[in-house]
């Protein structure tokens, strides 16, 4: 009976906690954040579209020295042009080496790897850029811009269908043609690159480098890291934006533009019969303001429990982060402070969750405020550290030790059990995930309270 009063009340707790998405100010000064990711350990790097990355150190502190810095002898900005992109090759802490995808002075999307200064982690080798591959623009917009390792260990570029309204050409449906897909390519070999064996087009019509067809500008998308999945946040036309959901290992799908905008026709007798196209997991329309999705990540990361497997997105024109539950089902935070334009998400080392404003060049970490743990404190009892890691004392208000202590997890199951004779008696959770745990007390009185427990 005691064990279900305490799973029923512990679902109480999270209904009436449920969350609520927020931001909280990590590192401000930049100027146009368009990406953020990690190499692998506690650095951040944040991509500016003027052509700079820098460091920021897990407190929000921005290293002076920009980790690389291409000038305008370099690339081309403004508008949809700029350093776009940065994927850090799997074996970079081995390897050194790490990819930018950037518009050049004539407006042609480049794809390059770069090597780490042998001799200081925290600048790269400007003199070794290796072009891999550039591929003409026809236009300024719809450049797509992110780069990402999948888990095949291959490289994803996203390319835009090449700019000008409606893409009149038709160039995202033109297989030979490299403007409206993903590709993918494998750097691991002889340089510039090679080809996967079984990217689609392989033997058969169509470019090598192709791994999906059909897309308008998908300026971000991202890999699962828990599940491996392939989601892709495709920016719309004048109706839909929609965010794709498939597997990692779905070679030659064919997304529909510009046959559709999201699952609605946007080109009458575009589609060819006998084709195969893929609609959105998710899509939302323009009404309220919306114009321009931002795609973002799966959340895994283990300080909030109840973002565990959504998926976070923005939109441009609105200050609400939007999320994606397992059945496809959008909902979005409350209008959050500022006017921000969100432009990039990223992820640390932990898995924890950030999203940059391109408008005030701010960094902020999403949190889920209903987890605050200033609401842990209570009258009768408080747990010290909280979060915690190892270990923790209670503290009380009153003389009510000996106090029996016990730890669940979300479902219910019981971890651990102590007896703490007083303030100075610490409960060892060292057995213990990162993760939300529920914590009972039980005083020489016979009376009960609960208490949330985080182990970071």
């Amino acid at each position: 009976m005691k064990y279900l009063y305490l799973l029923i009340l512990f679902s109480l707790n999270l209904i009436c906690f449920s969350q609520t998405i927020g931001i909280q100010s990590f590192a401000t000064g930049f100027t146009s954040p368009v990406e953020i990711t990690n190499a692998g350990d506690a650095r951040l790097f944040v991509v500016e579209q003027g052509g700079k990355i820098k460091i920021v150190s897990p407190t929000g502190i921005i290293s002076t020295t920009p980790f690389l810095n291409l000038t305008t002898s370099t690339i081309s900005t403004g508008g949809e042009r700029g350093l776009l992109g940065l994927a850090f090759h799997p074996n970079y802490l081995i390897n050194g080496f790490f990819f930018v995808n950037y518009t050049n002075t004539v407006g042609s999307t480049v794809i390059a790897r770069y090597s780490v200064n042998v001799a200081n982690p925290n600048i790269a080798d400007a003199s070794s850029a290796n072009i891999l591959l550039t591929i003409p623009q026809p236009y300024s917009n719809h450049n797509g811009g992110t780069i990402k390792f999948g888990p095949d260990g291959f490289l994803y570029i996203g390319m835009g269908d090449g700019g000008s309204a409606g893409d009149p050409e038709n160039r995202s449906q033109n297989k030979n043609l490299l403007l409206g897909k993903m590709l993918r390519m494998d750097v691991n070999g002889a340089l510039p690159y090679g080809i996967p064996p079984t990217n689609p087009y392989v033997g058969i019509a169509g470019a090598d480098e192709i791994w999906a067809i059909g897309m308008r500008n998908p300026w971000k998308f991202s890999f699962d890291n828990t599940e491996g999945n392939l989601w892709t946040a495709d920016v719309g036309q004048y109706v839909m934006e929609e965010i794709n959901k498939v597997s990692d290992a779905a070679a030659g799908l064919n997304y529909g533009w510009k046959c559709y905008e999201g699952t609605s026709v946007f080109t009458q007798n575009c589609a060819v019969t006998g084709t195969t196209y893929t609609f959105p997991f998710a899509q939302y329309n323009h009404d309220n303001g919306f114009c321009s999705v931002t795609g973002g990540y799966i959340y895994r990361g283990s300080t909030y429990p109840n973002f565990q497997g959504k998926y976070f997105f923005a939109d441009y024109c609105v200050n609400k982060i939007g999320i994606v539950n397992t059945n496809g089902i959008i909902s979005y935070s409350a209008n959050l402070p500022g006017n921000n334009n969100f432009s990039t998400f990223g992820l640390d080392i932990n898995n924890e969750l950030y999203v940059a404003s391109i408008s005030n060049g701010v960094i902020y970490k999403v949190v889920d405020t209903s987890l605050n743990t200033r609401e842990f404190n209570s009258s009768y009892v408080q747990i010290h550290p909280n979060p915690a890691k190892t270990s923790f004392f209670i503290k009380s208000k009153e003389t009510n030790f000996p106090i029996n202590v016990t730890v669940f997890d979300i479902s219910g199951k019981q971890l651990a059990i102590a007896i703490l004779k007083n303030e100075k008696n610490n409960m060892d959770i060292s057995q213990l995930q990162k993760g939300l745990y529920l914590v009972n007390f039980i005083n020489k009185n016979g009376e009960n309270h609960n208490e949330k427990l985080i182990v970071e």
